[in-house]
């Protein structure tokens, strides 16, 4: 998988997700087998880049490269003041961000509400590829299908993107109108690839080694990306990748790895954080990881009373401790 001078070791990327892909979750799928990782969406507002919200976002230290940079927004010259300023910061790789669908960034014309403003699209992607260009720096697009199943319009977006020089291209099977519901359509995904010459990542629902091995034979895309299977489940990189180059399936964690990535990841969660925020944006994780196993959800509710990372980061390990003998991890 190759985009702009960067090769990447496999095939098989991290989603973009606000409030999931922090610098540690990145850091720990990268570890687990992930080829590339893409950082949640920055603000291109200036007035927002020295906020404490943002600056996490673009603290990419110990990160392997190339460092990739989601940037959101729909005004050209600041998308592209954006991507310069993150290129000071340590990006490699710019990315911009038109396939988000949650109201509050649609209301603000940006994210996947521009696919109802193709000319538009078409002066953005002139203003970052035209900043970045000079600097080395390759630009990629993720996006959606269109606005409505009416109205998929991305085969044009895609044509034109590549035109303006876009590396490569990450395409989500769904519309905006059908947020995160129902199921991922790759039939589109397949025709932009068809009608492309740069790299198309598909994404949408790749949550098993099999549907990812099952998605790129049938669009022909170049990569994968995984977005919500990874949550309390990182090693889904490893599995993929596994597959994808063996056609053998790997055996899942066992109790004491889950055991040792959980608290692994929970050290390195309070050390980017902090204490106050650190044990309450940790609850979430801890869900995800531990919501299928026998008596999870009685721990999770646990958690949610707690209010510093110490206690929380104890009551885990002691749950683990106690539970090893009576809840086999399951497959």
């Amino acid at each position: 998988m190759q985009i702009g001078p960067w090769q990447l070791p496999n095939n098989v990327i991290v989603a973009p997700m606000a409030g999931v892909t922090d610098r540690p979750f990145r850091q720990l799928c990268r570890r687990l087998g992930a080829g590339h990782a893409v950082s949640e969406m920055a603000a291109s507002n200036p007035r927002l880049w020295h906020s404490v919200k943002t600056s996490r976002r673009l603290d990419h230290a110990g990160e392997s490269e190339p460092i990739t940079v989601q940037i959101a927004g729909a005004d050209p010259a600041m998308l592209a003041e954006a991507a310069v300023f993150n290129i000071g910061k340590g990006a490699r790789i710019i990315d911009i961000n038109m396939g988000c669908p949650v109201k509050k960034v649609c209301s603000a014309a940006a994210g996947s509400a521009l696919l109802r403003h193709e000319d538009l699209i078409a002066r953005i992607l002139e203003a970052v590829v035209g900043a970045c260009q000079p600097l080395g720096v390759p630009v990629t697009l993720k996006t959606r299908t269109g606005w409505s199943r009416d109205e998929r319009n991305v085969l044009r977006v895609a044509r034109r993107a590549q035109d303006i020089g876009i590396a490569a291209l990450a395409l989500h099977g769904r519309t905006r109108a059908d947020l995160y519901a129902g199921e991922a359509e790759y039939d589109t995904i397949r025709e932009v690839k068809a009608a492309l010459d740069i790299p198309v990542i598909a994404n949408g629902d790749i949550d098993s080694p099999q549907k990812a091995r099952d998605v790129l034979d049938y669009t022909g895309a170049d990569a994968v990306m995984v977005g919500r299977a990874a949550q309390g489940r990182p090693w889904i990189f490893r599995e993929i990748d596994h597959y994808l180059r063996t056609g053998s399936h790997l055996p899942p964690p066992t109790w004491g790895e889950l055991r040792d990535l959980l608290l692994e990841h929970l050290d390195d969660h309070y050390r980017f954080y902090g204490d106050y925020t650190g044990v309450r944006s940790a609850r979430k994780h801890i869900g995800w990881y531990l919501a299928s196993l026998p008596g999870g959800p009685q721990l999770c509710r646990h958690i949610n009373r707690l209010e510093t990372t110490q206690e929380q980061w104890q009551a885990v390990a002691h749950w683990f401790s106690q539970a090893q003998d009576t809840a086999p991890l399951a497959a």
